[in-house]
């Protein structure tokens, strides 16, 4: 059931999209360990990490804080639970557990030391209301460390591909229209300080590449976003076959001899005042 907090997750819980979902965290995982141990997450921290999905960020968190550390992860949907709960018992991690609840309505069980997210608030309807409640959670010196995602870059980067930039179109669109704000990442200046929190720091990084595996992560999107588009009533007739759209994608950027992005993540973060 949808929370009045939290939008439906307009990429949807299909197989396929878990998959796209570990796929993608692979590639971003150099990225957001970096961005965690600049915030200062580090060994014998405990960690709540919001909006955890199939577990990657609290996987990638459990070699931070190491096992004398703790990783709590929140997560509303019980597929995705299941899933992450199954891939951390098969890495034998014991430091990481999962809670099943809506991010407005999760109880703490005691302080942490850090609280963190990647590509959550810009699916919750009141991120200032999310970030007040968790700095009280968090210890005074701990850390708000949050990741998401700007839309503006990755549209103009992809401007000098048609069918690529026609992509990218929709899928702002179906995203907007979603209720999904796809400049988040952005607004994280401005969402801290609404929520009482410092002026946080923030960096904006982009994933670049042209190799096949890179290039199918934006046709692996269309195809997870592709019924909500339909119920949405956006035009599909820009993208021509949508059963070589995957190969059409990565010939135009092969063709064109050139890199491509993919959203940008901007990361924001800051201490609980002492």
């Amino acid at each position: 059931m949808k929370s009045e907090g939290q939008l439906e997750y307009h990429l949807g819980y299909s197989d396929a999209e878990y998959e796209r979902l570990i796929r993608q965290a692979t590639r971003l995982a150099p990225v957001t360990e970096h961005f965690f141990q600049e915030a200062g997450i580090g060994p014998g921290q405990r960690v709540l990490d919001i909006g955890s999905g199939a577990g990657d960020v609290a996987m990638l968190l459990s070699r931070l804080v190491g096992p004398s550390g703790e990783v709590v992860g929140v997560e509303r949907e019980a597929r995705s639970i299941e899933r992450a709960q199954m891939r951390v018992a098969q890495e034998g991690i014991r430091n990481v557990r999962f809670v099943q609840a809506d991010i407005a309505q999760f109880k703490s069980d005691g302080p942490f030391n850090a609280a963190v997210g990647r590509y959550v608030l810009q699916f919750i309807q009141d991120p200032v209301l999310v970030l007040r409640s968790l700095s009280s959670i968090v210890s005074p010196g701990g850390i708000i460390a949050f990741q998401e995602g700007s839309f503006a870059p990755y549209l103009t980067l992809s401007a000098h591909l048609p069918l690529r930039s026609a992509c990218v179109s929709l899928q702002r669109e179906a995203a907007a229209r979603s209720g999904v704000n796809v400049e988040m990442g952005p607004a994280l200046h401005k969402v801290f300080q609404d929520a009482g929190l410092p002026v946080p720091k923030m960096r904006l990084v982009m994933e670049m590449g042209y190799e096949p595996e890179y290039t199918r992560w934006l046709s692996d999107s269309i195809a997870s976003t592709l019924p909500r588009i339909e119920q949405l009533g956006l035009s599909l007739e820009a993208l021509g076959d949508l059963q070589t759209l995957q190969e059409r994608l990565h010939e135009e950027v092969a063709h064109s001899n050139t890199v491509v992005p993919w959203i940008a993540l901007v990361g924001a973060w800051c201490r609980i005042p002492k």
